[in-house]
Protein backbone atom coordinates (compact mmCIF):
# COMPACT_ATOMS: atom_id res chain seq x y z
CA UNK A 1 0.00 0.00 0.00
CA UNK A 2 1.14 3.83 -1.04
CA UNK A 3 2.04 5.43 2.64
CA UNK A 4 -0.67 7.85 3.56
CA UNK A 5 0.92 10.82 2.85
CA UNK A 6 3.08 9.50 -0.30
CA UNK A 7 6.52 8.54 -1.04
CA UNK A 8 7.99 12.02 -1.61
CA UNK A 9 7.35 14.95 0.00
CA UNK A 10 9.02 18.26 0.50
CA UNK A 11 9.63 20.60 3.46
CA UNK A 12 8.43 23.39 1.60
CA UNK A 13 10.52 26.74 2.11
CA UNK A 14 8.13 29.79 3.35
CA UNK A 15 8.73 32.84 0.27
CA UNK A 16 8.46 36.54 2.07
CA UNK A 17 8.42 39.32 -0.43
CA UNK A 18 11.19 42.19 -0.93
CA UNK A 19 10.36 43.57 3.12
CA UNK A 20 10.37 40.68 4.46
CA UNK A 21 6.91 39.91 4.66
CA UNK A 22 4.78 36.88 4.28
CA UNK A 23 4.09 36.08 0.33
CA UNK A 24 0.79 34.37 0.56
CA UNK A 25 0.17 34.27 -3.18
CA UNK A 26 4.32 33.49 -3.73
CA UNK A 27 3.52 30.58 -1.52
CA UNK A 28 0.45 29.39 -3.57
CA UNK A 29 2.54 29.36 -6.84
CA UNK A 30 5.21 27.67 -4.98
CA UNK A 31 3.57 24.95 -4.01
CA UNK A 32 1.90 24.30 -7.29
CA UNK A 33 5.16 23.81 -9.02
CA UNK A 34 6.43 21.67 -6.75
CA UNK A 35 3.51 19.35 -6.88
CA UNK A 36 4.24 19.93 -10.58
CA UNK A 37 7.94 18.55 -10.06
CA UNK A 38 6.60 15.41 -8.50
CA UNK A 39 6.28 15.93 -4.81
CA UNK A 40 3.36 13.57 -3.40
CA UNK A 41 2.87 15.81 -0.69
CA UNK A 42 4.09 18.98 0.93
CA UNK A 43 5.01 19.71 4.75
CA UNK A 44 4.40 23.71 6.04
CA UNK A 45 6.24 25.62 7.98
CA UNK A 46 8.79 23.46 9.62
CA UNK A 47 12.71 24.00 9.71
CA UNK A 48 13.22 24.77 6.20
CA UNK A 49 9.73 26.59 6.16
CA UNK A 50 11.76 28.90 8.91
CA UNK A 51 9.54 28.18 11.65
CA UNK A 52 11.50 29.65 14.15
CA UNK A 53 10.22 33.07 12.96
CA UNK A 54 6.70 33.13 11.78
CA UNK A 55 4.21 34.00 13.90
CA UNK A 56 1.48 31.73 14.99
CA UNK A 57 -0.64 33.85 13.01
CA UNK A 58 1.49 33.25 9.88
CA UNK A 59 1.79 29.87 10.13
CA UNK A 60 -1.87 29.40 10.11
CA UNK A 61 -2.37 31.80 6.85
CA UNK A 62 0.56 29.76 5.34
CA UNK A 63 -1.12 26.30 5.73
CA UNK A 64 -4.94 27.80 4.62
CA UNK A 65 -3.25 28.80 1.37
CA UNK A 66 -1.62 26.06 0.45
CA UNK A 67 -4.26 23.56 1.00
CA UNK A 68 -5.89 25.84 -0.67
CA UNK A 69 -3.51 25.75 -3.65
CA UNK A 70 -3.30 22.28 -4.50
CA UNK A 71 -5.04 18.78 -3.88
CA UNK A 72 -2.05 16.72 -2.20
CA UNK A 73 -2.03 15.85 1.82
CA UNK A 74 -0.60 19.20 3.23
CA UNK A 75 0.85 18.94 6.88
CA UNK A 76 1.33 21.41 9.18
CA UNK A 77 4.25 22.48 11.26
CA UNK A 78 2.81 22.88 14.28
CA UNK A 79 5.27 22.28 17.00
CA UNK A 80 6.93 24.35 19.99
CA UNK A 81 8.95 24.11 23.34
CA UNK A 82 6.02 24.97 25.23
CA UNK A 83 3.44 22.14 25.19
CA UNK A 84 0.47 24.64 25.74
CA UNK A 85 1.86 26.51 22.55
CA UNK A 86 2.03 23.10 20.14
CA UNK A 87 -1.58 22.41 21.38
CA UNK A 88 -2.78 26.13 20.76
CA UNK A 89 -0.87 25.54 17.05
CA UNK A 90 -2.08 22.04 15.98
CA UNK A 91 -5.90 23.12 17.12
CA UNK A 92 -5.61 26.13 14.58
CA UNK A 93 -4.03 24.24 11.77
CA UNK A 94 -6.30 21.58 11.52
CA UNK A 95 -9.06 23.88 11.97
CA UNK A 96 -7.21 25.52 9.18
CA UNK A 97 -7.32 22.26 6.66
CA UNK A 98 -4.18 20.89 7.26
CA UNK A 99 -4.73 16.68 6.49
CA UNK A 100 -1.23 16.19 9.46
CA UNK A 101 0.72 17.77 11.66
CA UNK A 102 4.08 17.42 11.97
CA UNK A 103 5.12 17.96 15.48
CA UNK A 104 8.82 18.53 16.73
CA UNK A 105 10.69 17.44 19.17
CA UNK A 106 10.85 20.15 22.23
CA UNK A 107 13.89 22.20 21.72
CA UNK A 108 16.35 24.08 23.72
CA UNK A 109 14.82 23.32 27.45
CA UNK A 110 16.02 19.37 26.83
CA UNK A 111 12.72 17.24 28.80
CA UNK A 112 13.18 14.48 29.96
CA UNK A 113 11.76 11.42 28.03
CA UNK A 114 8.49 11.28 30.39
CA UNK A 115 8.21 14.75 29.73
CA UNK A 116 8.06 13.88 26.09
CA UNK A 117 5.57 11.42 26.38
CA UNK A 118 3.15 13.98 28.02
CA UNK A 119 3.95 16.86 25.20
CA UNK A 120 3.34 14.37 22.64
CA UNK A 121 0.43 13.14 24.11
CA UNK A 122 -1.81 16.52 24.73
CA UNK A 123 -0.43 17.08 20.76
CA UNK A 124 -2.00 13.78 19.90
CA UNK A 125 -4.75 14.51 22.20
CA UNK A 126 -5.72 18.15 20.23
CA UNK A 127 -6.57 16.95 17.30
CA UNK A 128 -7.93 14.32 15.42
CA UNK A 129 -5.63 14.52 12.27
CA UNK A 130 -2.51 11.76 11.41
CA UNK A 131 0.64 13.44 13.57
CA UNK A 132 4.32 12.39 12.07
CA UNK A 133 6.74 13.01 15.51
CA UNK A 134 9.87 15.23 13.70
CA UNK A 135 13.07 13.49 15.76
CA UNK A 136 16.09 15.93 14.94
CA UNK A 137 18.49 16.09 18.26
CA UNK A 138 20.52 18.06 16.38
CA UNK A 139 18.32 21.11 16.16
CA UNK A 140 16.41 19.83 19.53
CA UNK A 141 18.96 18.70 21.77
CA UNK A 142 17.42 16.07 22.69
CA UNK A 143 16.84 12.91 21.29
CA UNK A 144 13.74 10.43 21.59
CA UNK A 145 14.59 7.12 22.32
CA UNK A 146 14.02 4.06 20.57
CA UNK A 147 11.74 2.79 23.45
CA UNK A 148 9.80 6.43 23.76
CA UNK A 149 9.08 6.67 20.29
CA UNK A 150 7.84 2.74 20.50
CA UNK A 151 5.35 3.63 23.94
CA UNK A 152 3.83 6.36 21.93
CA UNK A 153 3.37 4.42 18.59
CA UNK A 154 1.95 2.08 20.86
CA UNK A 155 -0.60 4.15 23.05
CA UNK A 156 -1.37 7.37 20.88
CA UNK A 157 -4.23 5.81 18.03
CA UNK A 158 -2.89 9.08 15.66
CA UNK A 159 0.68 9.44 15.74
CA UNK A 160 0.96 7.65 12.70
CA UNK A 161 4.73 8.44 11.68
CA UNK A 162 8.41 9.57 12.34
CA UNK A 163 10.13 12.13 9.89
CA UNK A 164 13.46 10.63 11.37
CA UNK A 165 16.41 12.90 11.35
CA UNK A 166 18.52 11.47 14.21
CA UNK A 167 21.01 10.05 11.43
CA UNK A 168 21.47 6.90 12.88
CA UNK A 169 20.53 4.05 10.18
CA UNK A 170 21.00 0.94 12.32
CA UNK A 171 18.61 2.63 15.59
CA UNK A 172 16.33 3.50 12.65
CA UNK A 173 16.11 -0.06 11.60
CA UNK A 174 15.65 -1.48 15.33
CA UNK A 175 12.79 0.88 15.92
CA UNK A 176 11.13 -0.02 12.38
CA UNK A 177 11.83 -3.95 13.18
CA UNK A 178 9.83 -2.72 16.71
CA UNK A 179 6.77 -0.45 15.55
CA UNK A 180 3.14 -1.25 15.37
CA UNK A 181 1.78 -2.76 11.79
CA UNK A 182 0.99 0.49 9.49
CA UNK A 183 3.42 2.81 11.59
CA UNK A 184 5.76 4.82 8.73
CA UNK A 185 8.65 6.27 8.63
CA UNK A 186 10.27 9.25 6.10
CA UNK A 187 13.72 10.10 6.23
CA UNK A 188 14.84 13.54 7.33
CA UNK A 189 17.65 13.41 5.89
CA UNK A 190 17.88 13.98 2.27
CA UNK A 191 21.39 11.83 1.85
CA UNK A 192 20.09 9.06 3.90
CA UNK A 193 16.50 8.70 2.33
CA UNK A 194 18.18 5.15 0.74
CA UNK A 195 19.77 4.09 3.44
CA UNK A 196 16.71 4.25 5.26
CA UNK A 197 14.05 2.56 2.58
CA UNK A 198 16.84 -0.53 2.72
CA UNK A 199 15.49 -0.86 6.31
CA UNK A 200 12.26 0.11 6.15
CA UNK A 201 11.01 3.73 5.78
CA UNK A 202 8.47 4.86 3.23
CA UNK A 203 9.82 8.01 1.68
CA UNK A 204 11.45 11.27 2.36
CA UNK A 205 10.37 14.44 3.87
CA UNK A 206 13.38 16.54 1.71
CA UNK A 207 15.10 19.76 0.70
CA UNK A 208 16.47 18.87 -2.18
CA UNK A 209 13.35 18.04 -3.28
CA UNK A 210 12.89 21.41 -4.13
CA UNK A 211 14.29 21.04 -7.33
CA UNK A 212 14.46 16.67 -7.68
CA UNK A 213 11.44 15.35 -6.51
CA UNK A 214 11.31 14.16 -10.00
CA UNK A 215 14.38 12.11 -9.67
CA UNK A 216 13.48 11.19 -6.07
CA UNK A 217 10.63 9.58 -7.24
CA UNK A 218 12.26 7.32 -9.66
CA UNK A 219 14.58 6.45 -7.23
CA UNK A 220 12.10 5.22 -5.26
CA UNK A 221 10.21 3.48 -8.10
CA UNK A 222 13.26 1.67 -8.94
CA UNK A 223 13.47 0.14 -5.13
CA UNK A 224 9.76 -0.48 -4.07
CA UNK A 225 8.43 -1.08 -7.62
CA UNK A 226 10.98 -2.05 -9.57
CA UNK A 227 13.02 -4.35 -7.27
CA UNK A 228 16.25 -2.83 -8.51
CA UNK A 229 18.56 -1.53 -5.66
CA UNK A 230 21.22 -1.32 -8.17
CA UNK A 231 19.16 1.29 -10.29
CA UNK A 232 17.89 3.15 -7.28
CA UNK A 233 21.85 3.17 -6.13
CA UNK A 234 22.89 4.69 -9.51
CA UNK A 235 19.90 7.66 -9.44
CA UNK A 236 20.93 8.50 -5.64
CA UNK A 237 24.53 8.70 -6.67
CA UNK A 238 23.11 11.69 -8.98
CA UNK A 239 21.78 12.67 -6.37
CA UNK A 240 24.33 13.48 -3.61
CA UNK A 241 25.88 17.16 -5.08
CA UNK A 242 22.09 18.28 -4.52
CA UNK A 243 21.72 16.70 -1.00
CA UNK A 244 24.99 18.56 0.32
CA UNK A 245 24.20 21.71 -1.64
CA UNK A 246 20.63 22.02 0.37
CA UNK A 247 22.04 20.78 3.87
CA UNK A 248 25.43 20.65 5.12
CA UNK A 249 27.95 21.26 2.42
CA UNK A 250 28.40 25.11 3.08
CA UNK A 251 28.96 26.71 6.58
CA UNK A 252 28.15 30.13 5.20
CA UNK A 253 24.93 28.75 3.60
CA UNK A 254 22.83 26.80 6.48
CA UNK A 255 19.32 25.09 5.25
CA UNK A 256 17.38 26.73 4.38
CA UNK A 257 19.39 29.87 2.17
CA UNK A 258 21.14 26.93 -0.70
CA UNK A 259 17.02 26.42 -1.50
CA UNK A 260 16.11 29.89 -1.57
CA UNK A 261 18.80 30.79 -3.95
CA UNK A 262 18.17 27.66 -5.84
CA UNK A 263 14.28 28.99 -6.47
CA UNK A 264 15.42 32.01 -7.54
CA UNK A 265 17.50 30.41 -10.06
CA UNK A 266 14.71 28.68 -10.98
CA UNK A 267 12.82 31.79 -11.59
CA UNK A 268 9.75 30.40 -8.75
CA UNK A 269 9.09 32.92 -5.05
CA UNK A 270 11.29 32.44 -2.14
CA UNK A 271 12.87 35.81 -1.50
CA UNK A 272 15.66 35.78 1.12
CA UNK A 273 15.64 34.29 4.78
CA UNK A 274 14.68 36.04 7.76
CA UNK A 275 17.20 36.64 10.25
CA UNK A 276 19.07 35.49 11.96
CA UNK A 277 19.20 33.08 9.22
CA UNK A 278 22.31 35.52 7.80
CA UNK A 279 22.58 36.71 4.44
CA UNK A 280 23.24 34.27 0.72
CA UNK A 281 26.86 34.60 -0.05
CA UNK A 282 27.22 36.12 -3.06
CA UNK A 283 27.98 33.33 -5.17
CA UNK A 284 25.61 30.74 -4.08
CA UNK A 285 23.67 30.94 -6.95
CA UNK A 286 26.25 30.56 -9.25
CA UNK A 287 26.86 27.25 -7.13
CA UNK A 288 23.04 26.13 -7.60
CA UNK A 289 23.30 26.45 -11.45
CA UNK A 290 26.65 24.53 -11.10
CA UNK A 291 24.32 21.62 -9.87
CA UNK A 292 21.53 21.94 -11.81
CA UNK A 293 24.49 21.58 -14.86
CA UNK A 294 25.52 18.26 -13.06
CA UNK A 295 21.93 17.21 -13.28
CA UNK A 296 21.41 17.84 -17.04
CA UNK A 297 24.43 15.64 -17.98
Amino acid sequence: MAPRFGRVLTAMITPFDADGALDLEGAATLAKWLVEQGNDGLVIAGTTGESPTLSHDEQVDLVAAVVDAVDVPVVAGAGSNDTRAAVELTKRCTDAGADGILSVTPYYNRPSQEGLVEHFRAVSNSTDLPVIIYDIPGRAGRKIETTTLLRMADAFANVVALKDAAGDVAETARFIAAAPDGFEVYSGDDVLTLPFMSVGAVGTIGVATHWVAGQVSEMMQAFFDKNDPALAAEINARLLPSYSFAGPGRADAPNPIPSKAMMKVLEQPGGDCRLPMGPEPADLQDHARQILVGLAK
